[in-house]
């Protein structure tokens, strides 16, 4: 009974509300509000697609009309109570943030807007259509309604080339049969002008250095025909520049490797040149080698030029990442048809270096979501060109010092942790060449770093590893990288008795670390079009293979151990697959499913604790802290605080996220969102479940942690607001979550009420660097 009197309440107070929004007392004397217009659409013949049509016609009725409410204008009402002498501060905020100034009738132009509607059907393939108009006058508003009769369309007939001598009509006549345009395609001009670009670029493939889609003409014959057909011609406009409709061909390659974009001041004739391959090197001072550089040319001496393959030329040499600024440019060296047919062109290629050598200092202060906080600091040399050859050496190092400030019994750990990590990149994938392939050039890495953490009270990890691998781009949207060789060795040492019981009790765990050799192969696929600021619809899909071990298991003896040290056998697939909608003003709703299997095998009964997955974090479910979910309904809470941190991962992780994001002011977003996933056990654990039983375990990690088919009843979720300042694509993140699904609760109790519930972990805050997704 007190949410009926509640409502009732309210009502009275919300049609007091509306009734105050009421705008006409505000309408100056001589205008009339503009409240919208009516589109009535008449039709003649078969017409396919009719809702697309009057849709598209719909969206050239302007201007709108202003918004309504429940029958209500308020934006507008805002608007005129702003407009008063003292209008206060909260009609001030109120139109600033909401208020929109009127439409008055006397703004519309009927016939404008007749003319917009009969000339996109006209472009449409409709011609002869018709249009009306009629005003509907009332005492303080109008509108205006309009009518159309759209004719059958016209569709195409036959499309051919005109016949001429020249040789350029002989490429058009090979492109025009690979043409989308097919027989009985309705009229469409936006079409039309696709096909001119498409043969303009077709040509510009060719050789056809100054062809331009403006010098291209079609003619739409509808005289041949009583049944709204059209032929259509393609033909070159009258009094063509010679110059435009014959080829040319690249008679000279010069590179300039070490250009200044300042300008060079040593006349070339002094400067030091080499020749390769019939390309001309001329540097001053020798900054890279000609014989490697010339292999990232795809056009060479007597081609016919290409702009697709200068382009893609020009993204090679920017992808060495050894120069800021690189510049082709191309001089016609004679206009005239040399040899009956073309002309020739000198090709000239500056590449302005970037600094050779750099040192960047960072320091940090780091907030984790696990607790543990403190400051670092990293230093990073890297020195490009190291072998004049496009390569970078990156050496960097990095200390970082935290404590865990509050967290139970946890508040006294402190960890120390430092690294070195060495990377040589080199812009070339060795041993191919890089002409094998086209579109990017791949880069070969080796990397190779030695790390050492220091958990006060609990244990000492030192892990040395090194890789050896490619990356390169397929295309604008994928990207691969591989790893065949990835090798790691981790040891865990000064192990105190507190870690050691945690050790001893759980055998997962113990397992995990014992595994001190991982070596296999990585491979990673992404599709990324979320770079693609013209796709409204763009998705992202990534995935990534880890297999590990095999090598070891054919030489081993069967022992499974190498160097008298254990080593990792495990296959381990994940994905990640995104879908982002965007809309009006930098509006974006974006949904996101991640998914992870790994399954030990061989030697090995666990995944090793650092390829395992965890839920949980910024990244993650922002409702729960990192590494604090699962491993299923699994409940460390009840065991000793200090394990809390390290047993809740698993072999298989699942994932969802869903959120909408929004601009505020400037560079501060907002986001509203909300996150459900949790890790899982897969497979069998006889041997460790025993040893779990005779530690005595109340609530078993395997027996709540597996996976099982109830397992939607285990995932965890949580909803959330945020703040993102994002400066120029770096962003600086605050999510404030909370959750709304608890797994580790009994089962009839893990619904929560976010932010307001009283089952525990009532918000999380989250601090990050970087969109979560």
């Amino acid at each position: 009974m007190k949410t009926f009197h509640v409502k009732y309440a309210l009502f009275p107070l919300l049609v007091m509300f509306l009734s105050a929004c009421s705008v006409e007392k505000f309408i100056p004397e001589g205008e009339k509000l503009y409240t919208g217009a009516t589109l009535k659409v008449d039709t003649i013949g078969d017409i396919r697609d009719l809702k697309n049509i009057e849709r598209e016609l719909t969206t050239l009725i302007t201007p709108n009309p202003n918004t309504k409410f429940l029958g209500m204008k308020p934006a507008l009402f805002f608007y005129y109570k702003a407009q008063r002498e003292r209008p206060g501060f909260i009609y001030k905020f109120l139109n600033n943030s909401f208020g929109e100034e009127p439409v008055y009738f006397s703004e519309i132009n009927p016939e404008q807007v007749e003319e917009l509607l009969l000339n996109r059907l006209d472009n449409n393939g409709f011609f002869y259509s018709r249009s009306s108009s009629e005003a509907i006058i009332g005492n303080k508003k109008a509108s205006v309604n309009y009518g159309i009769s759209i004719q059958e369309p016209y569709t195409l007939g036959k499309y051919q080339l005109d016949r001429d001598s020249l040789p350029i009509y002989r490429e058009l006549k090979k492109l025009i049969v690979e043409t989308p345009l097919k027989k009985e395609d309705r009229f469409d001009l936006d079409l039309l002008k696709a096909e001119r670009e498409r043969l303009d670029n077709g040509l510009k493939q060719k050789g056809y250095y100054n062809s331009q889609a403006n010098l291209l003409i079609f003619e739409a014959d509808t005289n041949q025909y009583n049944n709204r057909k059209f032929d259509l011609f393609l033909r070159l406009k009258k009094e063509v520049p010679k110059k435009s409709a014959i080829p040319f061909t690249i008679d000279s390659i010069t590179v300039f490797p070490n250009y200044s974009i300042e300008g060079d001041t040593i006349p070339v004739s002094n400067q030091k040149k080499t020749t390769v391959n019939g390309t001309d090197f001329i540097q001053n001072e020798f900054y890279f080698r000609p014989e490697l550089l010339e292999t990232y040319l795809l056009f060479k001496e007597g081609d016919l030029y290409d702009a697709n393959t200068s382009k893609i030329t020009s993204n090679r040499l920017s992808s060495l990442g050894s120069y800021k600024y690189v510049n082709i440019q191309y001089t016609e060296l004679d206009t005239t048809m040399t040899d009956g047919d073309g002309g020739s062109l000198a090709a000239d290629i500056y590449l302005a270096p970037l600094t050779k050598r750099s040192i960047r200092a960072e320091v940090q202060a780091v907030t984790k979501s696990n607790g543990f906080t403190g400051p670092g600091i990293q230093l990073t040399y890297s020195n490009r060109n190291l072998f004049k050859g496009g390569e970078t050496l990156s050496l960097s190092t990095n200390f970082s010092y935290e404590s865990q400030l509050s967290s139970g019994n946890n508040s006294s750990l402190s960890s120390i942790a430092w690294g070195v990590k060495g990377d040589l990149i080199f812009p070339r994938s060795i041993p191919f060449s890089p002409k094998n392939f086209r579109y990017s050039v791949p880069k070969t890495k080796i990397s190779a770093g030695i790390d050492y953490l220091r958990r006060s009270q609990l244990f000492t990890l030192s892990s040395i590893n090194g890789s050896f691998g490619y990356t390169w781009k397929e295309n604008r949207y994928v990207y691969h990288q591989l790893d065949p060789v990835s090798l790691s060795y981790a040891r865990l040492t000064n192990v105190t008795e507190d870690f050691q019981e945690i050790l001893d009790d759980n055998p997962f765990l113990r397992r995990s670390f014992e595994q001190r050799f991982i070596a296999g192969l990585l491979y990673g696929f992404t599709y990324d079009e979320v770079s693609d600021l013209e796709k409204d619809y763009p998705i992202f899909f990534s995935t990534n293979l880890d297999i590990a071990g095999n090598l070891f298991s054919l030489i081993d003896g069967g022992s499974g151990t190498i160097i008298g040290s254990e080593y990792a056998q495990y296959a381990k697939l994940d994905a990640d697959f995104r879908f982002y909608l965007r809309w009006g003003n930098d509006q974006t709703l974006v949904s996101r499913v991640y998914a992870g299997w790994g399954v030990p095998y061989g030697n090995s009964e666990t995944l090793p604790f650092v390829k395992q997955f965890f839920s949980g974090g910024p990244y993650s479910v922002r409702a729960f802290n990192i590494r604090s979910l699962g491993p299923g309904n699994f409940n460390a809470q009840q065991e000793d605080a200090t394990t809390d941190y390290f047993d809740r991962s698993g072999n298989l992780v699942l994932e969802a996220n869903l959120e909408y994001r929004f601009p505020i002011v400037s560079y501060l977003k907002g986001a509203f969102f909300v996150d459900a996933g949790n890790v899982w056990l897969t497979g069998s654990y006889e041997d460790l479940e025993a040893d779990q039983q005779q530690s005595a375990a109340s609530n078993s990690l395997f027996t709540d942690g597996k996976f099982e088919s109830d397992w939607i009843s285990e995932v965890a979720a949580g909803f959330g607001f945020g703040a993102r300042v994002d400066i120029q694509n770096f962003v600086i993140r605050l999510d404030l979550a909370s959750p709304f699904r608890i797994p580790y609760r009994p089962e009839n109790d893990r619904w929560n009420i976010p932010f307001f519930g009283d089952k525990g972990n009532r918000m999380t805050l989250n601090f990050a660097i970087g969109y979560p997704f």
